[in-house]
């Protein structure tokens, strides 16, 4: 049923946000930590996200030619959680435990600007994906009431 699949679309998009809103809180949560389990300090994460099925009208047509399943769903799935290989900030602070022999800290690489503009962007995403999801939901109850 393409409404159903619909719905999961949206729904996959509606997870995929939800995710990279908590993978924002949590650099932003561990902006200032110096120390963690693996050593030296926080790494900046980064959610890394791909398209999910879903074919072209042509790949769909090609598809069923040639006797394969045909694909109609589509969505976003998370690949994986990166770590942002840009380079520490170094402050310099001699007082702190987890200075070097220069008195240089590193600091993690998380930029409170860059999360706060990429929570806003996966807010907005999310929101969308809100708007998306009620406007089926309207579809679906219309439906409902022309049988009545």
């Amino acid at each position: 049923m393409a409404f159903l699949s619909s719905m999961n679309v949206v729904g996959s998009g509606l997870t995929a946000q939800q995710l990279r809103l908590d993978v924002i809180s949590e650099n932003i949560t561990n902006q200032s930590t110096t120390r963690t389990e693996g050593g030296g300090p926080y790494r900046r994460k980064m959610v890394v996200l791909q398209s999910e099925g879903g074919q072209t009208p042509f790949q769909q047509v090609l598809a069923q030619a040639r006797g394969e399943r045909v694909q109609r769903e589509g969505g976003v799935r998370v690949t994986e959680i990166a770590e942002d290989p840009s380079d520490f900030k170094l402050v310099y602070d001699p007082t702190n435990p987890d200075a070097n022999e220069q008195g240089y800290v590193e600091m993690p690489n998380v930029d409170l600007v860059k999360e706060i503009a990429d929570a806003m962007a996966a807010s907005q995403a999310y929101s969308a994906n809100v708007t998306a999801f009620n406007v089926l939901k309207q579809v679906a109850s219309k439906g409902l009431e022309i049988g009545k």
